[in-house]
């Protein structure tokens, strides 16, 4: 099952989990047109590239760790930390372990919604 758009109550354990790379899975939690959650675990050593989206960002670390770069700095983040990123800003994480962390997005993620 994938989340619907503003479906209320999401069950974590009834969500279909969904490629986004090498060691790396994600699921949409939540959203609508204004905001989206998405939860997403990588393997150690498992990257997430350099990119950047018309977006805003907010991510938060679950557990596990990261080197995170954004805008060309780098900075290693644990369990319980967050960053944020502006629209349009190149960034991206290694994660030194097996790690988790939960992204939050405005607008909501049209490219990660499936088509049919």
């Amino acid at each position: 099952m994938f989340v619907e758009k503003k479906q209320l109550f999401i069950e974590s354990e009834a969500i279909d989990w969904e490629s986004a790379g090498e060691g790396i899975r994600r699921k949409i939690v939540a959203y609508d047109d204004l905001v989206m959650a998405v939860y997403v675990e990588f393997k150690k050593g498992s990257i997430g590239s350099l990119h950047k989206h018309p977006h805003l960002q907010i991510t938060y670390i679950q557990s596990g760790s990261f080197e995170v770069q954004i805008d060309g700095q780098k900075r290693i983040l644990k369990s319980g930390d967050s960053y944020y990123i502006p629209k349009d800003l190149e960034h991206g994480v290694v994660a030194l372990e097996n790690s988790i962390l939960v992204d939050f997005f405005t607008p909501m993620r049209e490219d990660f919604i499936k088509r049919n």
